[in-house]
């Protein structure tokens, strides 16, 4: 969940903290105050499109920062190691970006720079943002697909995953098999190509890590006299008349003498003959050291010569020796292939036919179980839908119904008919009225029925979605009455398993709310600014009082505004 958010500079808004809370936060305030910038912030921290328009006049910069709350789980994990992030011990994430007025973006996350996009791809899967105009997963027809596998995930999962691993050995196989059959001349022009490279790294006759051990011979061949100096003369403080080893055997030799009368000073005596001990060993590896340092300009020049050697190699086919090494490897399987072309392409052939055979079984039994499930997600949708007074609205999960062969997988000139999602794809369909033919749910005109097949949506999927947050700005614009308060019961129980956000100008979703945050205008210094403030008990009434009249506020629009609320509490202690 987003704990807090704290904008500076941002449009009107000169600086604000908000903190939230877990249930569902409704923001109200008067057209203007500046309720839909603060999801816009928002939408800004998650890494939507920057504009300057956004830094507040007379600013260098806007800066938008959010703490979330999230349970760890492998999804957020595996986003934070591929990204190279610190993941926070207490499951906490900080969102950070500016905005300068020449419209450069710095984003950070948990401290660390990042790219917008890399922000874009943590930031939307902690937060959801839903408009009249702005439906996102809903409404994009290839996410569609992945709505469902996570409605049926727990169906899907193991066949879901055996149906990808077959497709990523087929891919790779059919891919293989692509460059066998390409034009003759020009596998030909490649062999030769890479039997040359081949031939140029064997000759050079490299050793795994020679680069970096020739670099190191270097450095102590450069500095091989300063070396002797330094090691020498440590050799010569210790070793000989008068010297460091002679005066610490003398003490050792005292320290003995002394011990035997005071059995107290033993553990000092046996530290100095340790001691003496350990600089003996020393100064003998410090002789053996010196003596072994060579002044051999002639071994400097065969070092760089080679090192020049292995550079040119590195400029053509790695960064290393290792990876020239690697690289060299892989081409000589490469030569291997071109060269027995015949008979690999033989046998290519039989095993990606018998995969594409285990592919289609694999991928049809996916539909099976697709069709299946989205049939209960059908029944779900339609139950809710009755619910949000559309009775007359047919809610469809559209599968392709399309017949595909082995030869269509093994047509290697074509494009692959099938991807790593399985054989057939998915669209959510629509009809709102009787007589009507299903559309494509993006096609939905009203923005009241549009507002109603969202929250639909949300309610059954909102458990399945790994998104801490969503956010509905203004979705229920176009409704009123009954509908109005089962729209707001909806997005009430959507709140049950995602912390719900909603700017609203029904006091019937302000009634049920569990935190109630009023957005007000005023003047500063001749400038304007954006105020955010919690309500309390009596104050929630008054706002409710508001919207529900408009202007005036009477005895009788708060005693509505009051049972609209302690209804509100009844039905959310009902759930």
């Amino acid at each position: 969940m987003l704990m807090e958010l704290s904008i500076r500079n941002f449009a009107i808004i000169d600086y604000t903290t908000i903190s939230f809370e877990k249930g569902l936060t409704v923001l109200t305030g008067e057209t203007g105050a500046g309720k839909s910038i603060i999801i816009d912030a928002i939408g800004q921290l998650i890494g939507g499109r920057g504009s300057v328009d956004f830094v507040r006049h007379g600013s260098a910069r806007a800066e938008i920062e959010g703490l979330f709350s999230i349970e760890k789980s492998s999804y957020m994990l595996t986003l934070f190691e591929n990204f190279n992030i610190d993941y926070s011990e207490d499951d906490t994430v900080l969102l950070k970006r500016e905005i300068t007025k020449q419209g450069k973006s710095v984003c950070r996350i948990n401290g660390k720079l990042v790219t917008l996009a890399v922000l874009r791809e943590i930031g939307q899967s902690l937060v959801d943002i839903h408009g009249q105009h702005e439906h996102q997963h809903l409404l994009q027809m290839d996410k569609h697909l992945l709505l469902l596998d996570r409605f049926a995930e727990n169906k899907l999962k193991q066949t879901k995953k055996e149906y990808e691993e077959l497709y990523e050995r087929f891919y790779k196989k059919r891919e293989k098999l692509k460059q066998l059959t390409e034009n003759e001349n020009e596998m030909m022009q490649r062999l030769d190509l890479i039997q040359y490279q081949l031939e140029e790294i064997t000759n050079a006759k490299l050793q795994p890590n020679e680069d970096l051990l020739l670099k190191e011979e270097k450095q102590r061949l450069d500095y091989s006299e300063e070396l002797y100096k330094s090691v020498h003369s440590a050799y010569e403080a210790l070793y000989g008349d008068q010297k460091g080893l002679e005066w610490i055997m003398h003490s050792m030799q005292q320290m003995e003498d002394a011990a035997k009368i005071d059995e107290s000073l033993q553990k000092i005596q046996e530290t100095i003959s340790n001691c003496y001990y350990l600089l003996e060993e020393s100064v003998f590896s410090l002789r053996d050291y010196y003596e072994k340092i060579e002044f051999d300009p002639n071994r400097l020049d065969d070092i760089e010569t080679r090192l020049n050697e292995i550079n040119h190699l590195k400029r053509k086919y790695g960064e290393s020796v290792n990876e020239i090494l690697e690289y060299a490897s892989h081409i000589e399987e490469e030569i291997d292939l071109l060269k027995n072309r015949d008979e690999r392409l033989q046998i290519l052939q039989d095993e990606l036919k018998e995969l594409a055979k285990d592919l289609l079984i694999e991928g049809n039994h996916l539909t099976t179980l697709r069709k299946e499930e989205a049939l209960r997600l059908k029944d779900a949708i339609q139950e809710q839908l009755r619910s949000l007074y559309m009775k007359d609205t047919t809610f469809e999960v559209n599968i392709a119904n399309h017949t595909i062969s082995v030869d269509d997988l093994l047509n290697i000139k074509g494009l692959l008919p099938i991807n790593k999602n399985g054989l057939h794809s998915i669209s959510f369909m629509v009809s709102t009225n009787k007589g009507e033919p299903l559309k494509p749910l993006a096609k939905v005109a009203s923005g009241g029925e549009m507002s109603r097949m969202i929250l639909a949506l949300k309610t059954i999927l909102a458990s399945h979605e790994n998104v801490t947050s969503l956010i509905f700005d203004e979705v229920d614009v176009g409704v009123s009455g009954r509908v109005a308060q089962a729209i707001a019961e909806k997005i009430y129980h959507i709140s049950f398993y995602s912390q719900v956000l909603c700017i609203t100008h029904l006091p019937q979703v302000a009634a049920m709310a569990d935190t109630h945050l009023f957005i007000s205008k005023e003047m500063n210094e001749d400038r304007v600014k954006t105020v955010v403030e919690p309500l309390s008990d009596q104050e929630k009434i008054e706002e409710v009082s508001r919207m529900i009249s408009g202007v005036e506020i009477t005895d009788l629009t708060r005693q509505h505004a009051k049972e609209l609320i302690q209804q509100a509490k009844k039905l959310s202690n009902n759930y």
